[in-house]
């Protein structure tokens, strides 16, 4: 099955840090939608603020409000599944943070596939599959898969600290 033959049945949506539209004003429905992912005050400090023109990719924009702004995007959409590839890896903790809280809230009902390197983005997750070189290794919630010191997931936990652990512990209940 191609992707294309998957976007229009599903609101299949890649959460990726580029952007293609010449202003964030063809991005977002005004206030309404970037005040949800708290991108505001960062617009308000733009030159042309909701009229800035983007430079390609939207290069004149932090990572981190790349990431908002698609997510905005994804939000606006309405879709039901979202897949998010590494959305994450290059922002700061906060903005990490917004953007999982945004997540949860605003995709509850959705299918959502992330792909990612922080154990803390798929701690809450309802299902997680773990993959080595490229390979599915084991799939389950992610307390069970704590609870079982044999797993790769466990073993990765344990490798973040004793602070960390007990968190995502915590966090899986």
């Amino acid at each position: 099955m191609s992707i294309e033959s998957v976007m229009p049945s599903n609101h299949l949506i890649l959460l990726l840090s580029f952007l293609y539209s010449p202003t964030l004003t063809l991005i977002l429905d005004y206030w309404k939608n970037h005040s949800l992912v708290q991108l505001k005050d960062n617009i308000e400090h733009l030159p042309g603020k909701m009229h800035t023109e983007l430079a390609e990719s939207g290069l004149n924009l932090s990572v981190g409000q790349r990431q908002l702004v698609c997510l905005a995007r994804a939000i606006l959409k309405k879709n039901q599944i979202l897949i998010i590839d590494k959305a994450t890896s290059n922002v700061d903790p906060r903005t990490d943070e917004l953007i999982q809280k945004k997540i949860h809230e605003k995709f509850a009902y959705c299918t959502v596939l992330t792909i990612t390197h922080r154990l803390s983005n798929v701690i809450n997750c309802q299902r997680i599959s773990v993959l080595d070189s490229g390979r599915r290794k084991e799939t389950g919630q992610p307390n069970d898969l704590l609870q079982n010191r044999n797993t790769l997931f466990y073993k990765m936990v344990q490798q973040l600290g004793k602070e960390e652990v007990a968190v995502l512990t915590e966090r899986a209940k």
